[in-house]
């Protein structure tokens, strides 16, 4: 209110001049829709440096407004938490810059209108997609609903393997049909086995996610990360299938002798109750046929392998004969998971996996190898929301500081979107709380 007296006075000493009023911007910028702001609370016994820095470090999904339901007036909730008053705004419109209040308000009704037709277009827009997605599904639905007897069950395992970045998680994620497993840029994103399963009829498949293998000049597996790679190596032989994958597109750029290898030798070291199967991933970025071609005539005769695909995991071309293929395969054998609930276990799994693939995304450099990343709460509440605690553990302050970011604006970000995408795998409320701290 004090700030429209002052403006009230000035305005009527520049009118009474007679002359139209000149006004300057930047007098009028820190006035216009002003409101005062809520007071902060009050303050611990922590000083103030040192309740923002704590404060900070912890992001708590419930101090958010996320995931606003569909049947929500995000109208009203984004008038609840505005932090001015729309009357305050029009009362200054039309003072100070004589603007007609009818004008106004017809305004903020078209772009309300706008607001809303957009939205519904979005919306239409994304049920035709995921209608047409995959329709070769839907004659499927009625057989998937059925309840299969234990007798008549078929199951297969599948390992898929290769070196780092070269699209096994993509894959894997593209065959289950949801995300398991984090996916990056970087390399050795995946640093576990991350199991993903699909059901389809009375036929189960059990994907297995690997971490990175390599191969030195001398034929031997590197030691960096050496429980890693020990046991992706010695999980080769335990599985039906076995999938070799490798990146086409970055073979024809960069060709590297150590991933020829490491492809020529799961040849060679044939397991007669295996079958093996290579895969020429991501051709989606191959623009020319004939370098495609070319990549294909150099693997397809190699010892060893049933059958060589090409394919896509991330546009998923190619995906629907590998599905196909690997169903013949399957064995008259009990199905391993409940295809109708997801066990806790692969939940648990799948909330830390989203969470690193943001933490990779946003934080760069070696900060987030060296990161200790632990799941130190689950519970299912009453009202069938989760609750997910995990901490973020760093070895020095300071990469506690970029991880958290400017008044916890990076650790917020991964938090935010984490907790949005973790609602839509397992479709229901989460509360996902992350705090970063230093080992002690």
């Amino acid at each position: 209110m004090k700030a429209l007296r002052v403006l009230r006075t000035l305005n009527s000493s520049l009118s009474s001049n007679g002359s139209k009023p000149h006004f300057n911007s930047t007098i009028f910028l820190r006035f216009y829709s002003a409101q005062p702001q809520e007071d902060h609370p009050t303050s611990t016994g922590l000083s103030s440096s040192e309740e923002d820095d704590t404060s900070s470090s912890v992001f708590d999904s419930s101090q958010y407004d996320v995931g606003v339901g569909l049947n929500n007036d995000v109208n009203s909730e984004s008038s609840v938490n505005s932090t001015w008053d729309e009357k305050y705004r029009e009362r200054v419109k039309t003072k100070v810059f004589g603007e007609d209040p009818s004008e106004i308000k017809s305004s903020r009704i078209l772009i309300k209108e706008e607001e809303k037709r957009r939205r519904a277009a979005l919306l239409a827009r994304t049920l035709l997609e995921a209608a047409l997605d995959r329709p070769d599904e839907e004659g499927d639905e009625d057989k998937e609903d059925e309840v299969v007897k234990e007798e008549d069950q078929m199951s297969l395992s599948v390992g898929i393997i290769g070196a780092p970045n070269a699209g096994k998680s993509s894959l894997t994620n593209y065959m289950v049909g949801t995300k398991v497993s984090a996916v990056s840029r970087k390399t050795n994103t995946t640093t576990h086995e991350v199991l993903g399963v699909m059901t389809k009829g009375k036929t189960q498949i059990c994907f297995f996610d690997t971490p990175g293998l390599m191969l030195k000049k001398s034929g031997f597996p590197y030691k960096d990360m050496k429980a890693r790679i020990e046991s992706a190596w010695r999980s080769i032989d335990l599985y039906d299938v076995l999938i070799v994958i490798f990146d086409a597109h970055r073979h024809l750029t960069k060709p590297d002798s150590r991933v020829v290898r490491l492809i020529k030798r799961m040849g060679s070291e044939a397991n007669p109750n295996q079958k093996r199967l290579l895969c020429i991933n991501k051709v989606d970025l191959i623009e020319k046929k004939k370098d495609l071609l070319k990549v294909v005539e150099e693997f397809k005769d190699l010892p060893g392998y049933e059958r060589c695909f090409t394919v896509s995991g991330l546009k998923g071309a190619g995906v629907k004969d590998l599905t196909k293929y690997l169903m013949e395969q399957s064995v008259k054998r009990p199905w391993d998971e409940d295809p109708l609930v997801m066990s806790e276990e692969v939940m648990k799994n799948i909330s830390m996996e989203v969470v690193r693939e943001k933490l990779l995304h946003y934080i760069h450099q070696e900060i987030p190898y060296g990161i200790d990343h632990r799941l130190m709460d689950w519970k299912e509440l009453r009202d069938g929301s989760l609750r997910i605690e995990q901490h973020l553990i760093t070895h020095k302050i300071s990469q506690r500081k970029i991880l958290v970011g400017k008044n916890g604006s990076k650790i917020g970000r991964i938090g935010i979107e984490a907790n949005e995408e973790l609602r839509t795998i397992f479709k229901r409320n989460v509360h996902l709380m992350l705090m970063v701290r230093v080992k002690s």
